[in-house]
């Protein structure tokens, strides 16, 4: 994140993680903002009054706003002509040839293209077109009533309105970047700016403004989102995706950040996190989120979408979120804790399982002999999902997570060292019986916000020195 020639991108999807449908008029849910800084050599023979005005820097941008504006019916490279009107299609292979504009080659000759912001909407259409819009563990259903889904109608899944300020240089000698995404899911909504009329506007709303001193010190990304009436489920990440394959919730190829895939145990994430406000009593603020995929059998995930499962670790920060691991009934809770000693204790064995160190777990829709009250959501994933979600305890301390708590909250702002691959290493993740061990890659690590069924809420943090440690290959 120190680099001065940032690569970002944007992306937006819906309840299962597809672009779904794509309004008329609108454009493809990816968008990038990638440039390279050169130096202004004319600008040093100008008198100090003009230097007031001069700035010691241009931009060369990768990424024309015609490649942004793209959209289903217009070509793309390697674009299958089938698939020119399928939206879910279109929107991966977007993704991919925006990463051909902003990749970088450095001196292993692996490229990387982009940090990528994601929001998604939680609405859920059940009841619409001749199959639901989102399918049941990779299958597709009938429709069917839901009332835990909101849905105003139609409309309820449609993708953001995003605006996009390109990054530009502060005139002058003291020069600093700085550009933004921002924008609406209620699209009737004259939302502007990157504050999105905060006080007078209630419709929904997200801006992550990036900004840097030249040469000096991280990037850091500010970030907003708000909920609305109509869009009470909202989603907004930063994430270091994998540079190719899949990466976490997504089954298409993608690209990110991540030129070697962090495997357990054997790595590290560090960053700066500031939290403004809190999003509500319903705001899963992620500390930090991975996300993986292979299948029950320890096979590695294959495209699919009925027997790959996508695997997730959370640690969610916000202190008013509690557990829901029943030391009663164990629903809620994985089958066993490791501790950092190898210690291993069962959900059974009441007097040293920690309960309380676990918000919630669920095993995948396509398990094996479990019941079917402790398994995920099966519509919010193009595929079979399984969640780990922890909270702040003392078990995790050893791996520098918070221990209490309210630690790394609103006006608590922290730099974090997280021994995230030892952590994931000792969680519980469900195999078929007699599956072969897996080798736990983690394709996708992002922090940020799930604001859940709760309208009229605002999250606002920041975020820098966003770093993954990975040992050096020999």
């Amino acid at each position: 994140m120190k680099r001065d020639g940032l690569r970002v991108a944007i992306e937006a999807w819906n309840q299962c993680n597809e672009a779904g449908e794509q309004v008329n008029g609108s454009v493809s849910p990816r968008a990038a903002d990638c440039f390279d800084v050169h130096s202004n050599p004319s600008c040093s023979s100008h008198s100090h009054q003009e230097m007031k005005n001069c700035s010691l820097y241009n931009l060369k941008h990768k990424v024309k706003e015609r490649d942004n504006m793209l959209g289903i019916g217009q070509a793309l490279p390697q674009l299958d002509p089938k698939d020119l009107y399928n939206p879910d299609i279109y929107a991966y292979e977007k993704e991919i040839y925006l990463g051909s504009k902003c990749e970088v080659k450095e001196n292993d000759a692996k490229p990387w293209q982009f940090w990528m912001i994601m929001l998604k909407n939680g609405n859920l259409d059940t009841t619409t077109g001749p199959t639901a819009k989102c399918p049941k563990n990779g299958i597709k259903v009938p429709p069917f009533r839901e009332p835990k889904f909101s849905c105003f109608g139609e409309g309820c899944m449609n993708q953001p309105r995003i605006n996009h300020s390109y990054t530009a240089l502060s005139p002058g000698p003291n020069s600093s970047l700085m550009g933004s995404f921002y924008g609406t899911w209620d699209l009737s909504s004259s939302v502007g700016g990157v504050k999105g009329n905060m006080s007078g506007d209630n419709a929904s709303f997200f801006s992550v403004m990036w900004r840097k001193d030249v040469g000096k010190g991280s990037w850091t990304f500010y970030n907003i989102l708000r909920t609305s009436q109509n869009f009470q489920w909202l989603m907004l990440y930063l994430r270091a995706d994998a540079t190719a394959g899949s990466s976490g919730g997504y089954h298409y190829p993608t690209r990110g950040m991540l030129k070697i895939i962090p495997q357990s145990p054997n790595f590290n994430v560090t960053f700066s996190l500031a939290v403004y406000h809190g999003g509500g009593s319903k705001s899963q603020f992620y500390l930090l989120d991975i996300g993986s995929c292979w299948k029950n059998n320890g096979m590695p995930c294959d495209g699919n979408v009925t027997s790959d499962v996508t695997r997730y670790s959370e640690m969610i920060l916000n202190p008013a979120t509690k557990s829901w691991c029943d030391r009663n009934t164990f629903l809620g809770c994985p089958l066993y804790h490791t501790f950092p000693n190898g210690t291993t204790v069962y959900r059974n064995d009441t007097a040293n399982f920690p309960y309380d160190a676990y918000h919630y777990y669920c095993a995948p829709g396509n398990a094996e002999g479990i019941d079917d009250k402790a398994k995920c959501d099966p519509y919010s994933n193009p595929q079979p999902q399984e969640i780990v979600q922890l909270l702040p305890h003392p078990v995790w301390g050893e791996y520098g997570y918070p221990t209490k708590q309210g630690e790394g909250w609103i006006d608590d702002p922290r730099t974090w060292n997280l021994d995230v691959g030892r952590l994931s290493h000792n969680l519980y993740f469900y195999q078929d019986p007699g599956a072969v061990n897996v080798t736990r890659n983690w394709t996708s690590i992002d922090l940020g916000t799930e604001i859940f069924n709760d309208p009229r809420q605002v999250a606002e943090w920041s975020v820098s020195d966003f770093n993954v440690l990975v040992p050096r290959q020999t």
